[in-house]
């Protein structure tokens, strides 16, 4: 891939404007119509396409909390090992007041629901469903299908 390339489509990966991106990339081109095709032909090269779904990959992963990320944090919660910062506003006398903030561990809603969660995850809870009507439903099936091919 050339250093045109990459700039081009590093600056793609920016606004996914490819026009833009090849402008930028290409500063002598001013007309929009040129531009765009180009830039349109550059998308489809192979080295471009694999660098951008390379790039794109690496942005997804890093910006996107895996299963592992999750179950975690939802046992951090559960175990009362996380914080969070809240505002309180306390009086200091005078009918004056003052806001600060302070570190506050999860709540027991807070917990209950990490708890909740995890236990769905793991299939630590099961619904009971009852089923009824289910040997008419079968038989309305059998009719029906007697019917299609013609037996009664």
């Amino acid at each position: 891939m050339t250093e045109k390339q990459k700039i081009f489509a590093d600056e793609y990966l920016i606004d996914l404007n490819a026009t833009r991106a090849y402008r930028v990339a290409y500063p002598s081109v001013k007309k929009d119509e040129v531009a765009r095709a180009n830039a349109s032909r550059l998308l489809t090269n192979a080295n471009v396409k694999k660098y951008i779904s390379e790039q794109l990959e690496k942005i997804h992963s890093q910006k996107t909390a895996d299963a592992q990320e999750v179950i975690e944090y939802l046992t951090s919660v559960l175990r009362g090992e996380s914080t969070s910062q809240e505002i309180v506003v306390e009086g200091i006398g005078d009918g004056m007041s003052e806001a600060r903030t302070m570190e506050k561990g999860p709540s027991e809603k807070d917990r209950l629901k990490a708890a909740e969660l995890l236990g769905k995850r793991y299939s630590l809870f099961t619904d009971k469903v009852e089923v009824s009507g289910l040997e008419e439903e079968k038989k309305k099936l059998g009719d029906i299908l007697e019917q299609l091919r013609g037996d009664g």
